[in-house]
């Protein structure tokens, strides 16, 4: 949904790519994640290898716990300047992509909270195929989040995406005409 936002001229921050940024080794996130986690999580780059880190933290709820207190508080103080920064540009609509918006407490930061929702089955298939997940990984990642039924009493607008992307675009379109965002 992010990308078709981003067709009709919204400005994307993805806060999965703020949050590696912010734990590229030197950084103090780096460190303490590393600390945290053990030397096994980094890779052979030297980089924390996202992959042996989540075998750790999915699936087990003090883990994810620990590695949230690290990451989110950092990942919301960027997310934050990055906005400022794009308002102070002129930027009229960002769309900030985050799965775990409502979860980490991130819903101040923007003005509207839009919740994508498809059915168990299209939702496990998008995450094997988008992450390379094994079918135990996938369990464990959904097991960790919000039920999207929660998500979606948080949202202000709630997007199905069990159709086709055309129908998707069309459902986007409609939502950014009916709330005015140009």
């Amino acid at each position: 949904m992010a990308g078709m936002l981003r067709e009709l001229g919204a400005r994307i921050l993805d806060a999965d790519e703020v949050a590696h940024q912010l734990y590229q080794p030197g950084t103090p996130a780096f460190d303490e994640v590393v600390r945290a986690f053990g030397r096994e999580i980094v890779g052979e780059k030297g980089e924390i290898d996202r992959r042996k880190l989540g075998q750790k933290v999915f699936g087990n709820p003090q883990a994810l716990t620990r590695l949230n207190a690290i990451l989110h508080p950092r990942i919301a103080r960027r997310i934050e300047e990055i906005l400022a920064g794009w308002r102070g540009e002129g930027v009229k609509v960002a769309v900030v992509e985050a799965a775990l918006l409502l979860e980490a407490g991130w819903a101040p930061l923007v003005d509207q909270v839009w919740v994508t929702v498809a059915s168990e089955g299209k939702v496990k298939e998008r995450l094997r195929a988008s992450k390379d997940l094994t079918d135990e990984e996938v369990e464990a990642r959904l097991a960790s989040q919000m039920p999207v039924e929660e998500k979606a009493k948080g949202a202000d607008v709630v997007i199905n995406t069990d159709g086709t992307l055309d129908q998707v675009r069309e459902e986007v379109e409609r939502q950014r005409r009916r709330l005015g965002l140009t």
